[in-house]
């Protein structure tokens, strides 16, 4: 990753109080967001899995005099996690603290660019853990035409219907699980088409504002909360003048704009409480941070620089593949 020469922190410019920073809203990222983060106090360890079918069949009987009852129970598997430690790291060299104009605050400008890496490293993971096909029990398959099995008529279509294809889906979720899902997260996309969608239009118009918001949505389908996935990401060759680098990058959202996915997630985790999935966070080794992560500040004596080093620790897990829905190509 290359680091701005001095001659980029010493500018000559007519207005010194402006600058323009391409820093991502931390806001953006979702990977803390869908699913319980769980401090734990070791990097690896075991966790318990209750049997499904136990806690949906019962086997209590009508008791005969002086006889005993029915003894049930459930039946428990176990996982692991293993929380890896990810880090990187953002030198400031003495030169360049020293030539540094006094618009930049280049020790917590230095913060910024780490911790943002951090959050992109995350969110690309739980894209690539939770947000695609092969992952979930069941999956929905947006077309253009000819519906089929596991299929429906994409949402970009006047003709679709998503409010009945979601309320479908949640009461198949019912069945299967015995509990409702609550949280719908969607790609940037399958947001644009459903605010512009002929039928929540009409749900909605007598509404105080009459605009579609993520909240109205989530209402029309039943789940209490819609997450839009509006992080994103570049890719393209490092070019020494910034400009040409920029302008041969691609940019594309990080999850998939177009896709969705329907799931239960639980406001905290629990030992009796199922869950889509839940991110281990081990925060025995970042002092008790339950969010996984640590900033540190050091010297680098023999490079005439101050470091500022990133470190993040996190293992990301489906843990019940029945809580989720994937729904791929939401939109054309």
């Amino acid at each position: 990753m290359p680091n701005p020469a001095q001659s980029d922190l010493h500018v000559n410019a007519p207005l010194t109080n402006v600058s323009i920073a391409y820093i991502q809203n931390a806001s953006e990222f979702i990977a803390t967001k869908v699913f319980p983060q769980v401090p734990v106090q070791k990097q690896s360890d075991m966790y318990w899995k209750y049997s499904k079918s136990d806690w949906r069949k019962t086997d209590v009987k009508r008791r005969a005099p002086s006889t005993e009852s029915p003894g049930v129970g459930w039946k428990l598997d176990t996982d692991s996690y293993f929380a890896h430690v990810y880090a990187v790291h953002k030198d400031v060299d003495d030169q360049v603290r020293a030539n540094a104009d006094s618009n930049f605050r280049v020790d917590s400008d230095a913060t910024k660019f780490v911790t943002n890496q951090l959050l992109l490293k995350r969110d690309l993971d739980w894209a690539d853990t939770f947000f695609k096909a092969g992952v979930w029990t069941t999956e929905k398959t947006g077309v253009a035409s000819g519906v089929g099995a596991g299929e429906f008529l994409q949402w970009n279509d006047d003709a679709s219907d998503p409010i009945n294809d979601v309320s479908q889906w949640i009461v198949d979720f019912r069945e299967l699980t015995g509990y409702a899902p609550n949280t719908m997260v969607i790609g940037a996309n399958v947001l644009r088409e459903l605010k512009n969608h002929p039928d929540i239009i009409d749900r909605i118009k007598y509404t105080q504002r009459g605009i579609v918001t993520e909240d109205l949505i989530a209402t029309l389908f039943g789940v209490d909360r819609i997450v839009t996935a509006y992080a994103t990401k570049a890719a393209g060759p490092e070019i020494n003048d910034a400009d040409d680098q920029d302008a041969a990058a691609s940019y594309s959202f990080i999850a998939d704009s177009k896709s969705a996915l329907l799931a239960y997630s639980p406001s905290s985790p629990s030992l009796m409480t199922p869950a889509a999935g839940y991110t281990f966070t081990w925060n025995g080794y970042t002092a008790g941070n339950g969010q996984g992560i640590r900033i540190k500040n050091f010297r680098m004596e023999h490079i005439a620089s101050d470091r500022v080093e990133g470190e993040m620790t996190y293992d990301m897990k489906v843990v019940a593949p029945d809580m989720g829905i994937f729904v791929g190509t939401a939109v054309a």
